[in-house]
């Protein structure tokens, strides 16, 4: 192995070391209920969506997710729609968290996709439990698609999420979660 090419290798593993504590951080953030914090690594552009998915025939499968232009989705926001759920929740009203779930995000398979300047393409694999008064238990699992955003002041921001549910059909009363 050349220098130069352990060099990149070195590097690339380090940005992915950095990016997966990110993505391990915001779901402490979102695990302690600390939304004002979280909101703060959402960049001002996001696309945060999460198509309803289908059960399709095969060779259909450019079918199986809706498409945020023309069909509905379970979530299609941007910042300001996330904020206002977080100012929503924090009221302490909100009659879909009171008393509050219980919640924790499992982040894994963390790759690196593409290295565009300043933005990285990120995929991940999530597990998000959530348990509410006594025995309503809720769990998600799918696949998230980010593209995070390297900010000089800041840190990373989370530029595009594209969350993909391995169900078509929820069995939660409601969403309140953040994925």
């Amino acid at each position: 192995m050349t220098t130069k090419s352990l060099e990149q290798t070195l590097e690339r593993l380090l940005l992915k070391e950095e990016i997966e504590q990110f993505l391990y951080m915001e779901a402490e953030l979102l695990d302690e209920r600390r939304f004002n914090d979280w909101i703060e690594l959402i960049a001002d552009d996001i696309h945060y969506h999460m198509p309803v998915r289908r059960n399709v025939k095969f060779g259909e499968q450019h079918r199986e997710n809706t498409d945020s232009e023309s069909e509905i989705s379970w979530f299609d926001e941007g910042k300001a729609t996330l904020a206002g759920r977080v100012r929503q929740i924090n009221t302490g009203i909100h009659w879909v968290e009171e008393p509050s779930s219980r919640i924790r995000h499992i982040v894994t398979n963390v790759q690196i996709v593409e290295v565009l300047g300043d933005e990285v393409k990120v995929r991940s694999r999530f597990f998000v439990y959530q348990n509410r008064l006594r025995d309503e238990v809720n769990m998600f699992v799918g696949k998230r698609e980010d593209t995070l955003r390297r900010d000089a002041a800041t840190g990373w921001k989370i530029a595009q999420r594209l969350i993909i549910l391995d169900q078509n059909v929820l069995l939660a009363k409601a969403i309140s979660t953040f994925f």
